[in-house]
């Protein structure tokens, strides 16, 4: 089996490529590969889509300077049904569209938006950095072995507003709720960056590795 991580120049690798080969590694769940190649996207048997930065510079990166790359991803993720993880503002660009210093589309695969974090409390500051404890919403195989209490580490100034409650898999409360996980069919997210999150986030990785849906 292969998991590629979709390398598309917007964020650091080396700690996410280190977590995947070493959750593949011990749960015997195939070989992790990062590229920007469009032909071994459309063979990966998972894909998993990391990001940082401001939202439009990600989105053009992935769906306009890119667009064999962004064919092949939506070939696997919605016409084969492929499992897909976006983490961070791979997660965001998941969403509908996003309002970090200019409208911009996502990938409208969440029914949501992504829009500035105001805490409801001044003395919280912009960015959400550093660790929050989980609230799960609701099961999935995502989160076995994962619960409400958990830690998980956040690095963003935005986050993404639900409209769709059912697809939300998990928050945190940061002065104002904080989509932390979704959900939409193969189409998994996180907003914190699992491999950064430690044993959660090592739990987390093996449960998308290892996740038949």
């Amino acid at each position: 089996m292969l998991t590629v991580l979709i390398d598309t120049d917007s964020g650091n690798l080396h700690s996410a490529h280190k977590a995947f080969q070493r959750m593949a590694s011990e749960t015997g769940t195939g070989r992790i590969e990062v590229t920007a190649d469009p032909e071994r996207v459309a063979r990966a048997d998972r894909i998993v889509l990391p990001g940082d930065g401001a939202f439009p510079a990600c989105a053009r990166a992935l769906m306009r300077d890119r667009a064999a790359l962004h064919e092949a991803l939506l070939e696997a993720v919605e016409t084969r049904g492929r499992p897909f993880l976006g983490i961070c503002v791979g997660m965001q660009l998941m969403a509908d569209r996003g309002y970090e210093y200019e409208e911009c589309q996502g990938l409208g695969w969440i029914d949501g938006d992504i829009v500035a974090i105001r805490p409801g409390d001044a003395r919280l500051k912009v960015p959400h950095m550093g660790w929050n404890d989980l609230v799960v919403d609701r099961p999935h195989p995502l989160l076995d072995g994962i619960a409400t209490g958990d830690h998980a580490y956040f690095v963003h100034s935005f986050h993404m507003a639900m409209k769709d409650p059912a697809e939300r898999l998990a928050h945190c409360d940061y002065g104002t709720e904080i989509t932390a996980i979704v959900a939409n069919g193969t189409r998994l997210g996180t907003q914190f960056h699992p491999e950064k999150s430690q044993e959660t986030g090592l739990r987390l990785i093996a449960n998308f590795l290892a996740w038949t849906p």
